[in-house]
């Protein structure tokens, strides 16, 4: 007499993939990003707060923090680990290392108020920008006006931190990131006006074909 077969167990679901590691894998270009936010309010601290060195450690972790900006996104990139957490959060802290030391060289009266305002007005009008342009599905690719401004500030802000009172070719260089600055806003806005233009005229031309077909 042959026993019944017993009914099996049901195999335990799996656990699902953690928010968490979807959103923000723990790799080393996040690890950089996250290192680059971390070191603005050692910046900040290291020129407000009276200490020995103060400079030479603000303008050392501000130059390590700005190297790292274009690693992260080359190691991204080659390594295919480009993240959710990366897209959103790498321009972030490039604006928020910039802003961080603008503001506080103001503060300490190294800086003219006006200047850090057009540079932090710009960056926050690209922000929106891009965020409208992403919204649209539209990319606007970096530009080598973009690229020197970025290039031209960090120099600036450095030049700033290490001269204290700033010789004349500081302020001539601070001048140049200004004016970069303000070119290189123009150029994304107007760039992003012809994409979206762009993009309406193929949609139409896309409707029309098939409304004809």
């Amino acid at each position: 007499m042959t026993r019944p077969l017993r009914p099996r167990p049901p195999r335990p679901p799996r656990a699902p993939l953690r928010q968490t590691e979807a959103v923000f894998p723990l790799n080393l270009p996040n690890a950089l990003t996250l290192l680059r936010i971390l070191a603005v309010p050692v910046v900040v601290v290291a020129l407000l707060v009276e200490m020995p060195n103060g400079d030479v450690i603000a303008a050392a972790v501000f130059a390590a923090a700005a190297l790292t900006d274009g690693l992260d996104g080359y190691i991204a990139r080659s390594r295919n680990s480009i993240t959710t957490f990366g897209k959103l959060m790498d321009p972030l802290a490039d604006k928020l290392l910039i802003i961080g030391a603008l503001v506080a060289l103001v503060s300490l009266g190294r800086l003219e108020a006006w200047v850090a305002m057009v540079i932090i007005a710009r960056e926050v009008a690209v922000t929106i920008l891009r965020t409208i342009a992403a919204e649209r599905g539209l990319v606007i690719a970096a530009s080598w006006l973009g690229k020197a401004k970025t290039v031209l500030q960090i120099a600036a802000v450095i030049a700033l931190i290490a001269t204290n009172p700033s010789p004349a070719w500081v302020d001539v260089l601070v001048y140049a990131a200004v004016a970069v600055t303000i070119v290189s806003g123009a150029d994304y806005f107007f760039g992003l006006r012809r994409r979206i233009e762009q993009d309406q005229r193929e949609r139409a031309a896309g409707r029309s074909s098939r409304s004809a077909a």
